[in-house]
Parts: C-alpha cells; sequence; structure tokens
C-alpha cells in the first residue's frame, strides 16, 4: 500500500495531491516549484537561485522519506523557457555525481503560481545490491 509523505521543510501542497508517496522501496516525488516552505512566497531572483530551492524542496521531502534526493533515478524538469536549459544542467552538476539520474527537460507554457521551473522525480529509498 502506499504510503504519504509529508515535510514541513517543504512548501505544503496546494492542491488535491501529497508531497511524496512511498511505494514498494520507491518514492515518487510531486513537482516542486521555488516556493519558500517558511513563507509560502516565491523566491525572488535569478534562474539559478529558483533551481536551488527546487532542489531543496524536493530534498526535504525525500529526507521526510528517508532518502536522499541524490539517489533519484529520473527527474523530470518543466520550464517556461528552455534558454535557463544550460542553468539547469548547471545546479544538476553540483547537486548529483555520475552517474546521473535519468532526466527529462520541456518547455511548458505556464506553472502553478507563475513558476519558471518545476522538477519532479522518482528516488530509490533501498539501495540496490
Amino acid at each position: 500500500m502506499p504510503v504519504p509523505v509529508q515535510s514541513n521543510s517543504a512548501p505544503q501542497a496546494i492542491g488535491a495531491y501529497s508531497q511524496g508517496m512511498v511505494h514498494d522501496g520507491l518514492l515518487y516525488l510531486s513537482g516542486q516549484i521555488p516556493l519558500d516552505p517558511s513563507t509560502g512566497q516565491m523566491v525572488e531572483g535569478d534562474i539559478a537561485l529558483q533551481i536551488r530551492r527546487v532542489l531543496d524542496n524536493l530534498q526535504a521531502v525525500c529526507a521526510a522519506a528517508g532518502g536522499r534526493l541524490q539517489d533519484a533515478i529520473k527527474l523530470q524538469v518543466y520550464l517556461t523557457d528552455l534558454g535557463h536549459f544550460a542553468q539547469v544542467n548547471q545546479a544538476m552538476e553540483a547537486e548529483f555525481a555520475p552517474p546521473y539520474p535519468a532526466r527529462a527537460v520541456v518547455q511548458v507554457s505556464a506553472l502553478p503560481r507563475g513558476a519558471q521551473v518545476e522538477i519532479d522525480g522518482i528516488v530509490a529509498l533501498i539501495k540496490a545490491g
């Protein structure tokens, strides 16, 4: 049976969904946008700061599930401007070590609350081998 994950160190859900769900040793992360969990407001600043906030939010949900974002298997990145692709790569290189998680980056017309970036993914909670 899937188990919901809740972290007070990540923004509260702004809809009918859980921050994450654990099932069979995998954590399914709902999309996170650059909301500051302490204020509920969007992070001000350039796209690099916004991506950093999103990764921090995802890490908080991972920690609540007993995992680490660095054990991500697959990430989906949604951008309102693919011109920010290089900043996504820089953030991923800073956050992860090879082998990097599988990833998709797509441009979308809009994201919740006017965000420029959203990331969701799947994280392994049980190490193979």
